[in-house]
């Protein structure tokens, strides 16, 4: 599903306008971007976690050259789902096309 596919549904489902949905989920998407850009995990009750994972220094190899580099440490974003989330997803019957 795409996110257009998602501000359709969203907008049939609700009644609200298309533009207004789809200016409703890149402002969303902004603020769970920003939050996570200064360090700030987003939780959602029901629906999971949006949080900043470490990761350390280590060192790579370049395999084509066999050549060690170091990779810096750095963040990445992270989402954990929730627990009811998960589980709707496990007891759901889902075909797979």
């Amino acid at each position: 599903m795409t996110k257009a596919e998602v501000i359709v549904e969203i907008s049939q489902k609700t009644g609200i306008d298309k533009a207004d949905v789809s200016a409703s989920l890149e402002g969303f998407f902004a603020v769970v971007k920003n939050s996570l850009a200064t360090g700030e995990n987003v939780y959602i009750r029901g629906f999971g976690s949006f949080v900043v994972k470490h990761r350390k220094e280590k060192v790579g190899r370049i395999i084509s050259r066999n050549q060690p580099i170091v990779i810096p440490e750095h963040y990445v974003p992270s989402f954990k789902p929730a627990k009811v989330f998960v589980e709707k997803v496990k007891t759901a019957d889902i075909k797979v096309s």
